[in-house]
């Protein structure tokens, strides 16, 4: 007599069903958390960039780079900034780098000799005087219309250039 083949009972089936659905409901918020983290380090590493290239002018011309970058690369400020697919890849700024070196609306980012060649989540700004500036870098991750700014403070204490970073509060975006 042969054994009949026995598959899996229905309880057995919904059980492991439970469990792929507990997994991925633990999974996927810290996955997209994680992508989160992950686009924001942009602005960060670009304005370390923007933070150091601004010490050294100071260092070499006793002042910081006493000019206006606007806003590049041209996102649309207060609406979504990158958002809408401008550049190659969806909700990205659109990569422009001749708009960072033109002397007659680069300002300080020639100066700064900063630019952007890839298309990129963040727009940002920069603002000084010879004893101080202010850069930023803006953007929409998950394009809700709510906007993010990182800053970076620079200024001379005693001579000596320093820059000071501050980041949006945690789940602003």
């Amino acid at each position: 007599m042969n054994k009949e083949q026995r598959g899996f009972t229905l309880i057995e089936l919904m059980i492991v069903v439970a469990i792929i659905g507990i997994l991925a409901a633990v999974a996927v918020p810290a996955f997209m958390d994680y992508i989160k983290r992950a686009k924001k380090t942009e602005a960060t590493l670009q304005l370390n960039k923007i933070g150091k290239n601004a010490k050294r002018f100071y260092v070499e011309n006793a002042q910081y780079v006493a000019d206006v970058g606007p806003d590049l690369p041209e996102g649309k400020p207060g609406v979504g900034g990158c958002c809408g697919g401008h550049g190659a890849l969806p909700n990205h700024c659109k990569a422009d780098p001749a708009a960072w070196t033109d002397p007659g609306t680069a300002g300080a980012w020639k100066t700064l000799d900063f630019e952007i060649d890839e298309d990129s989540l963040f727009y940002y700004g920069y603002n000084g005087v010879a004893t101080s500036f202010t850069a930023t870098a803006t953007g929409d991750l998950d394009c809700d219309g709510n906007e993010i700014v990182y800053t970076l403070k620079g200024i001379a204490v005693n001579g000596t250039p320093a820059v000071t970073l501050s980041e949006p509060p945690p789940n602003s975006d």
